[in-house]
């Protein structure tokens, strides 16, 4: 009997432990969430005490940008008239590395920062050398000649430098394209119309990068609302630009393009102001992926988005436009003739691909970024005039290059 009554009360306090146990799981299935996102949320502010801070001043994973250029064929043959034949070369992969200075904290739950940015060259990840040579236009004297309201001088002095056919084109490495190269042209333009072109010296992609910056940034810390962290409220001490022809196309919207807020959805867009651009970009959801076993998030470029007026109304702002899938944004580049689009003019009206040959457009060209649904930051566009997708890798070899570490 003793036997017995021992059994059953080893039984009930079993079965009220088990209870106790039922009841606590299910507590912590709701409350345990409840708190680690309330952690999230505290430590991914802008704030000096939160854990994120020193990752959001100076991002500890590596980023690169490969470059790749469309070689000039038939640079000859152009000049009488006959379609343009390219050959993509590349990529040539640079490392980025980037460091917020001048952060100074506002009392509207801002904080004000410029970021500066140094490129590295990575031969062990490149298909090619700085040493390769590529023809290209002759991006300034082609400039120059095609600029509104030049003087008859200027006007005769490029007559003069056309009239052989040797500056339309121009062939260099691509250390001289992306660090810079001397141009006697150039110089002489310089000379007697110094206001042509923003720069003087040398010319380069990457040309005066090491340790600049694109401008003073003013974003939203979420320490008091949590709902605007990291949204840009100013850009250059500016709430909208005045580059184009619409209050729409005017607005600084999104983040400044490195950090999003987390717990993201399918429902979620990712929406960037970008300096080099000149405008806001807005990314839209289109899949799940998997990167290196860790699930993402796809956000993918809308294919208006350098669509003209005419395809997609709202970006009448952006105009005056030429074929749809090219942005012209000389309005912010000194009156240069530049125009924004998709590698190999993807999603663009079919007559531009149509009109070289060597283009193949696919979707991997378009603009896209991989992004952990839980994260605190996604990959990082740099340069969206590039239109290049980032994502972190693995840490670089010992880098070389032109440009030095600041």
């Amino acid at each position: 009997m003793g036997g017995r009554s021992r059994a059953r009360r080893a039984a009930v306090a079993l079965g009220v432990m088990g209870l106790l146990c039922a009841v606590l799981g299910a507590v912590m299935i709701v409350v345990v969430p409840s708190l680690i996102r309330q952690q999230v949320l505290k430590n991914v502010r802008i704030d000096p005490s939160s854990l994120s801070f020193n990752m959001w001043k100076e991002i500890p994973v590596p980023f690169y940008l490969s470059v790749y250029f469309f070689d000039v064929l038939n640079p000859e043959e152009i000049l009488q008239g006959e379609k343009p034949e390219v050959r993509e070369r590349g990529p040539y992969v640079y490392r980025e590395f980037r460091h917020k200075s001048n952060i100074t904290f506002n009392s509207n739950d801002t904080v004000s920062f410029l970021e500066k940015r140094s490129f590295q060259f990575q031969p062990a990840k490149s298909q090619g050398s700085e040493s390769d040579h590529i023809v290209l236009p002759n991006i300034l004297v082609l400039g120059a000649a095609v600029k509104e309201n030049r003087p008859m001088s200027l006007k005769l002095l490029l007559t003069l430098a056309f009239s052989t056919g040797e500056r339309a084109f121009m062939n260099r490495t691509v250390g001289e394209i992306m660090c810079g190269y001397e141009d006697p042209l150039v110089h002489l333009i310089n000379k007697y119309f110094p206001d042509m072109f923003p720069f003087k010296g040398k010319f380069g992609l990457f040309a005066g990068m090491n340790d600049s910056d694109s401008g003073l940034f003013t974003v939203f810390t979420g320490v008091k609302n949590f709902s605007r962290i990291h949204l840009v409220d100013k850009w250059n001490g500016l709430s909208k630009v005045s580059f184009w022809h619409s209050d729409q196309c005017n607005m600084i919207n999104g983040t400044s393009g490195q950090m999003w807020a987390p717990f993201m959805t399918p429902e979620s867009s990712l929406e960037f102001y970008s300096p080099e651009a000149c405008r806001s970009m807005k990314l839209v959801y289109q899949e799940p992926r998997v990167f290196e076993g860790i699930p993402t998030y796809r956000f993918v470029a809308p294919k208006t988005l350098f669509a003209n007026g005419s395809i997609y109304p709202p970006n009448e702002g952006f105009c005056p436009c030429l074929e749809s899938g090219i942005q012209n944004v000389s309005t912010c580049r000194f009156g240069a003739p530049l125009f924004l689009s998709h590698p190999h003019f993807l999603n663009a009206d079919p007559v531009l691909a149509e009109a070289v040959v060597g283009l193949r457009p696919q979707e991997e060209h378009s603009l896209f970024l991989d992004v952990h649904p839980g994260s605190i930051k996604g990959p990082q566009i740099v340069n969206p005039l590039e239109l290049s997708a980032w994502r972190p890798l693995r840490a670089p070899r010992a880098p070389s290059g032109c440009v030095k570490l600041p």
